[in-house]
């Protein structure tokens, strides 16, 4: 009777576990292509906000959310990010150790003062 039991309990466990269907999925990946998405546009308005309020840096908050938001949601946007900071080493500088860790999980890169 006891070992009737245990396969009960293993056959509603293997039930319980259900796989992400692939409709999911697909909404999954289409929410964090538009999360993406709008982080690039974040990144593109703050250019011009840093401009035009030169006195309160509101366009900073902006662009880091968005980079924020490309970085962790698409692959695409991670390598765009990565490449500009390998052909400009020197804007890694700039960027807290905080957001290195949240986009890219890593810790800054060392950067040689003669800017290689």
């Amino acid at each position: 009777m006891l070992d009737d039991e245990t396969s009960v309990d293993n056959q509603q466990s293997t039930i319980t576990a259900k796989p992400i269907s692939p409709l999911r999925n697909g909404v999954y990946v289409a929410f964090r292509q538009v999360l993406a998405l709008l982080g690039l546009i974040m990144i593109a308005v703050a250019i011009p906000i840093a401009f035009l309020t030169p006195v309160i840096p509101v366009g900073l908050p902006i662009a880091i959310l968005g980079v924020v938001l490309l970085g962790r949601n698409a692959m695409w946007g991670r390598r765009w990010m990565e490449s500009v900071l390998a052909r400009h080493p020197r804007v890694e500088r700039f960027a807290p150790n905080w957001l290195m860790r949240l986009v890219f999980g890593r810790e800054k890169r060392d950067v040689h003062p003669d800017g290689r």
